[in-house]
């Protein structure tokens, strides 16, 4: 890799992990279309992402450090019934994408490299997203989070498994099943960015191990740089989109759904008949 790359892929990683735009599929599509193949086939190209995304899980804990302060002091002090309740909902929720990421890892790695399969996905993606419009219509009454049930909590992470493969977007499918057990899209980004926290953090804890053991120094250096500038980003996105979703009440997730469609149809075109530019 090098330092352009670097900063290149750091962008593209702190602009689009919270944005519902699937940061892994434009991780995927990005080499193809810049013609650096050579980096995603990369055996540490992985750990590099993985470290890309350890900067976002830090703009998450900055920008939301009040929440998870009462939600951990919660644990130590009586009563707080509803931080306690809200901590539970998040681990329930974590549990099946942290389950499943472990048992089916090596097959969402084969995933990894396919342009195309990641561009598909991402226009799936965005029907996703109008989907997920078409939902909050429905709900002309809204549950507020501390009313969202256990099982509705682990469906939203059950969702969320689907993240682990390239163009579906983290964010977009968790604010997708948030929308559909009844939260506003406030309420639905704020879960889903709490509930990306210790995934991502997760994820980061099994893959920098492995790339410090294997001595590879110069990933480490990228990526700590990376991680840096990702983090900057990720905290002016977080910024961004808990005010857009504040402030808009219908069809949020609109121009985000017709972006994926219209990258993920040419990417698609171009990866299956061979174009490059």
């Amino acid at each position: 890799m090098s330092w352009v790359q670097t900063i290149v892929y750091a962008i593209v990683q702190g602009i689009t992990e919270l944005f519902p735009i699937s940061s892994v599929g434009h991780a995927v599509i990005l080499p193809y279309l810049a013609g650096w193949v050579n980096v995603s086939q990369n055996s540490q190209f992985l750990p590099f992402v993985v470290m890309l995304h350890l900067g976002t899980a830090l703009a998450l804990l900055i920008y939301f450090w009040r929440d998870w302060v009462r939600l951990i002091g919660a644990l130590f002090q009586s009563g707080r019934a509803a931080e306690k309740r809200l901590l539970l909902l998040i681990i329930v929720a974590t549990i099946p994408a942290a389950v499943v990421g472990k048992v089916f890892e090596h097959k969402f790695r084969a995933l990894f490299p396919s342009a195309l399969s990641a561009a598909i996905f991402l226009v799936v993606n965005g029907f996703i997203l109008l989907l997920a419009d078409r939902l909050r219509k429905r709900h002309y009454q809204t549950t507020s989070l501390s009313r969202v049930g256990y099982l509705q909590s682990f469906f939203i992470g059950l969702i969320q498994v689907f993240a682990l493969i390239p163009g579906f977007s983290r964010s977009g499918i968790t604010m997708t099943a948030g929308l559909a057990v009844g939260l506003s899209y406030e309420d639905a980004a704020q879960f889903s960015f709490l509930l990306a926290t210790p995934v991502i953090a997760g994820a980061g804890i099994l893959e920098v191990p492995k790339a410090i053991h294997s001595h590879a120094t110069q990933i480490l250096h990228f990526g700590l740089i990376g991680g840096l500038l990702t983090g900057i980003l990720a905290f002016l996105s977080t910024l961004f989109l808990m005010r857009y979703f504040r402030g808009n009440l219908t069809n949020a997730l609109r121009p985000f759904a017709v972006y994926c469609i219209v990258v993920g149809a040419v990417v698609a075109v171009m990866a299956g008949t061979g174009i490059h530019f």
